[in-house]
């Protein structure tokens, strides 16, 4: 099994373009800088000291992630969120992380079995810390996103893993979108287990099916609590 494929990013501090294109990801993605927000060069250049050429290479880079809007003569923005956007974005990961289960199911072995419970076991024990704030909790997402990466990291393809990596960081705005304004909080731990179990007991339907539910609920609670901050198009 490729054990680096379950292992969080490590692009911080790699160079000034990428720790910012990291920081900046991390804003984008909880919501601290909101959807639609104007990313201005001088407002960036003097809140990280970098050159005009570093912050374009990092926006430039979090506008592939389709992260940021390349505005023509209007310079950058944080991407939309938008119901077309949450529609392509959930059709995507159903798409791809249910063909990668299924592989994984089949051609995982020992390793992937104890990676996928170990990770469970850790988000678990974050969890109980807090369960009703765990989703703003730093580590509860790096456990969360490596427990995701661990039941589709023997899948065999890295190719299929690195697009699979991109959708899942577009969807964590609407993730943190779903958590902030459902009324209830959800049972993710129970989502989770259950998933586990199908994943390690090789049952490729159900797991599948269970993983499918899982990212659809998040789109049905965005789209019933927040759909008033979802742009039309």
């Amino acid at each position: 099994m490729p054990h680096s494929a379950i292992r969080p990013r490590k692009e911080f501090g790699k160079t000034i373009a990428a720790d910012i294109t990291y920081r900046l990801r991390e804003e984008i993605v909880t919501c601290a800088l909101p959807p639609g927000e104007p990313l201005r060069f001088d407002v960036l250049r003097e809140r990280f000291g970098a050159s005009f050429t570093t912050l374009r290479e990092a926006l430039t880079a979090l506008a592939a992630e389709g992260l940021v809007d390349a505005q023509e003569q209007r310079g950058f923005r944080v991407a939309p969120v938008s119901s077309q956007d949450l529609v392509e974005v959930t059709d995507a990961r159903v798409l791809i992380e249910v063909e990668l289960i299924r592989r994984s199911i089949q051609k995982g072995d020992d390793d992937w079995e104890i990676a996928v419970i170990s990770t469970l076991h850790r988000l678990k024990r974050i969890e109980q810390r807090d369960p009703e704030h765990a989703l703003r909790d730093g580590e509860w997402k790096i456990a969360h996103r490596q427990f995701h990466q661990a039941l589709v990291s023997a899948c065999g393809s890295a190719t299929l893993l690195a697009i699979r990596a991109e959708l899942f960081d577009r969807a964590e705005r609407y993730r943190h979108l779903s958590a902030n304004f459902r009324p209830r909080p959800r049972d993710k731990a129970g989502e989770h287990q259950a998933i586990m179990q199908a994943a390690i007991s090789r049952n490729a339907d159900q797991a599948a099916e269970l993983i499918e539910t899982h990212i659809r609920t998040t789109a049905d609670n965005v789209a019933k609590y927040a759909g008033h901050l979802l742009e039309t198009e």
